[in-house]
């Protein structure tokens, strides 16, 4: 059970943080499809809302990018983007987020005709717009999809190269499990020489291996998961050392089946390795939960205290691009509330 000493819900409500692990295409709520569908004349192969969240119902991750995938069909204009962006922002919002970096999937809308340009403009768009209307600052991420080959993900670098100084990094998502980190070591040089960072998902159903190849063939800055890490001591000792981030996604671990319960979920053990974990929603609109239902799942599961749930904010901001200024604003903010609330 979590500590009963302090008010839970109350506590993560108000505490600031940030969002480091957040696919904005996996925001796309049931309704905001069905919204632009209409707008764009495009049939959903769903009679309702309600059908639509029936079919949330995974196994596995490809299980999940199949429907992932049917439902960013709907994105077609800037307009949407901009939408799809805000309504993910109106959430982090009234759940406290103060910054999120947050990936999109190009390959996802070019390889259906949608231009990059779109995208990223619809995209930046709703991120200003954030800004201004709730002070959330914000990064984007490109992620290359690994399940394509190195070559296409060549080419939506150079896609992307007019947007460089307004994209923070890349990433590398879709289906692990064959399609290990060394697969885009090319191109994830190539980015890094353009003065992008790097960050990959790794080790959530990929073995260990993938997380020693995101370290040392991409030289990633943060590592995208990293439960199955814990299998392998001197990899767990590694990563402490180095204090690599880790973006850890509860209710995403738990409907993906990569945890069977959440009392079995690894986060507090991470913590207590020493380990940089922060706590975020993935695909909050297929995995039942945004930032704060991630925090208040896990921290019931397996019994977080005051002082957990305050180092894993102080880690999404130390874990984040921000700079350093920037980073002890937040730092300052996480310490005033936590005294505030103990007052």
């Amino acid at each position: 059970m979590a500590d009963e000493t302090f008010d839970l819900d109350a506590f993560v409500a108000g505490l600031p943080k940030a969002e480091l692990h957040l696919h904005i295409e996996g925001s796309l709520e049931p309704e905001l499809m069905f919204e632009l569908a209409r707008r764009n004349g495009i049939t959903l192969p769903f009679a309702s809302v309600e059908a639509i969240r029936a079919a949330y119902a995974f196994s596995n991750l490809q299980d999940f990018l199949d429907i992932y995938y049917q439902g960013a069909g709907v994105l077609q204009t800037e307009r949407d983007f901009h939408d799809l962006a805000m309504a993910y922002f109106t959430r982090l919002n009234a759940d406290g987020g103060r910054h999120a970096e947050i990936f999109f999937d190009p390959q996802t809308h070019t390889d259906r005709g949608i231009p990059f340009s779109v995208v990223a403009d619809g995209l930046l768009a709703g991120m200003a717009q954030a800004e201004r209307e709730f002070g959330i600052s914000s990064k984007l991420i490109l992620c290359f999809l690994r399940h394509l080959d190195e070559e296409a993900a060549f080419a939506t670098l150079k896609a992307a190269e007019p947007y460089l100084n307004r994209i923070t990094g890349v990433g590398l998502d879709s289906s692990e499990v064959g399609h290990p980190p060394a697969k885009f070591e090319r191109v994830f040089k190539a980015a890094g020489e353009r003065g992008l960072l790097k960050v990959a998902h790794a080790g959530e159903e990929g073995p260990p291996e993938y997380v020693w190849e995101a370290l040392d063939r991409l030289r990633v800055d943060r590592i995208d998961h990293g439960n199955r890490s814990l299998e392998d001591a001197a990899l767990t000792a590694r990563l402490a050392a180095q204090e690599m981030t880790l973006t850890v996604c509860p209710l995403s671990n738990l409907k993906l089946c990569v945890v069977n319960d959440m009392t079995a979920h690894p986060l507090k053990r991470m913590l207590d390795l020493g380990l940089k974990a922060t706590v975020n929603s993935d695909d909050p609109a297929y995995f039942g939960g945004y930032l704060n239902a991630n925090f208040v799942a896990v921290a019931k599961g397996v019994g977080l205290s005051r002082a957990d749930l305050a180092t894993l904010a102080r880690n999404s901001f130390t874990g984040s691009f921000l700079d350093e200024e920037q980073v002890a604003l937040r730092l300052a903010e996480v310490e005033a509330y936590d005294a505030a609330f103990s007052g």
